[in-house]
């Protein structure tokens, strides 16, 4: 126990680290605290009622930490950014203008970074405004007409809340601030989570065998999301000797790692978002009489994994597709091969240049399709392990939840761990 705490406390002996920590865990605190502002005329009851009416609800409502079933002002949570940032990242593919903003170096970045605001707000305010159209129409809220603008706003507003919150955190903390912001808002959910487990357990709804099967479930659940984490392809690097100036570097040997999930957490959240955004149309638009209230309940069974196999399907389909999409814009092969050319460097018994570029592509698909097919049942198993447990109170469990938490841990504690290593101290992760 020891060991394990020694780097924790070395970690917060450094001023600085020490600070950086302290501010997320302040901004989490924020971030709660926004969780628990309602907006006004709504019957909470009645919402809650309303979230539990399907799966996908369900699945929105832990990503926003409880607050759409609470229609707080966070009630939207952080996916429209995350929409946004799928459309300019597909855009800038399709569109060439894009990519060259993008490699103007900071400039650049900052210029996409600001016209994704401007995009999150666009949709922020069409998925506000459809919201509160179908409330409107029910028990749940109370109001209608221009009295639902200043509520749209509010819902915007901490949606742009949110996303100031994120590059804080980026910048003056630790990790990722949106993929953070998610893992607050999972984690908001647990205590609730277990104290309802723990009732329905008391009153006999629950036995023993449900919640030990929950239990293993969930403990494989996380031995094989960081198993395949940590797994990598190590292609060997040989390195001629090398001449610059008066200088000479010698040769030697190393090893190029290629992680068999290289996208990280970022293809679910991306497909989730995807999936969750028609879905959620539709099921505003279910209210709707005559032919349409058809079509949107139709496409509100197309777009709802776990009800049958077409949608599940569907979602597995884009879970692959967006680990592909991510990897590929997260390791380019043909900058990687450049590279390894420039400064004298050859994969033994392959050629420099394109020959190499196509042995790299060829291995980062084939161990890609692991990383992918894993993250594709991941995501499914958010929809069925209620079913095989008979567990339904508890939603961090089955794969999506769990991908995101110890993802995002992970990759906080090695950007800890580079602080650390950088000072000689010893890390979390051996």
């Amino acid at each position: 126990m020891v060991g394990v705490l020694a780097p924790m406390i070395a970690a917060f002996k450094l001023p600085d680290l020490r600070r950086r920590i302290l501010f997320v865990f302040g901004m989490f605190a924020v971030y709660v605290v926004g969780l628990h502002v309602p907006v006004p005329n709504v019957d909470h009851d009645a919402m809650r009622e309303f979230v539990q009416q399907g799966p996908l609800l369900g699945l929105f409502d832990m990503f926003t930490g409880g607050g759409f079933s609470k229609f707080s002002v966070l009630a939207m949570g952080i996916m429209p950014y995350i929409n946004a940032s799928i459309i300019f990242q597909l855009l800038g593919i399709a569109i060439p203008r894009i990519q060259e903003v993008a490699k103007e170096g900071e400039s650049g970045r900052k210029k996409i970074s600001q016209w994704t605001r401007w995009l999150t707000i666009f949709l922020a305010i069409v998925q506000g405004s459809m919201m509160c159209a179908y409330l409107s129409r029910t028990p749940i809220l109370n109001a209608s007409g221009l009295a639902l603008a200043p509520i749209v706003l509010t819902l915007t507003a901490g949606t742009c809340f949110l996303i100031w919150m994120g590059e804080q955190i980026t910048d003056k903390g630790i990790g990722n601030g949106v993929s953070l912001i998610i893992f607050a808002g999972i984690v908001a959910r647990m205590p609730a989570d277990v104290m309802l487990t723990i009732q329905n357990w008391r009153a006999g709804v629950l036995v023993w065998a449900n919640i030990f099967g929950l239990l293993v479930i969930w403990l494989v659940t996380i031995a094989g999301i960081i198993y395949i984490t940590k797994g990598e392809r190590r292609i060997s690097i040989q390195s001629a000797k090398r001449v610059v100036g008066t200088r000479i570097y010698s040769g030697g040997s190393s090893f190029l790692p290629i992680r068999v999930n290289t996208a990280g957490v970022i293809p679910i959240i991306f497909a989730i978002a995807v999936v969750l955004l028609p879905a959620q149309i539709a099921s505003f638009g279910q209210g709707l009489s005559g032919r349409w209230g058809d079509i949107m309940r139709q496409m509100g069974d197309f777009f709802s994994p776990g009800q049958n196999w077409m949608a599940s399907g569907i979602y597995f389909a884009t879970v692959i597709f967006f680990t592909y999409f991510y990897t590929a814009v997260s390791f380019n092969v043909a900058d990687v091969a450049d590279n390894l050319k420039k400064y004298g460097s050859f994969i033994p018994g392959i050629r420099p240049g394109r020959p190499t570029e196509r042995h790299l592509d060829r291995v980062l698909s084939r161990i890609t399709l692991a990383g992918a097919l894993f993250l594709g049942v991941i995501a499914l198993l958010s929809y069925y392990v209620p079913v095989i447990t008979g567990v339904t109170s508890f939603t961090v469990v089955g794969g999506t939840s769990l991908l995101i938490l110890v993802g995002v841990a992970l990759d906080t504690m090695q950007q800890i761990e580079g602080h650390l290593v950088m000072r000689q101290y010893e890390g979390f992760i051996r």
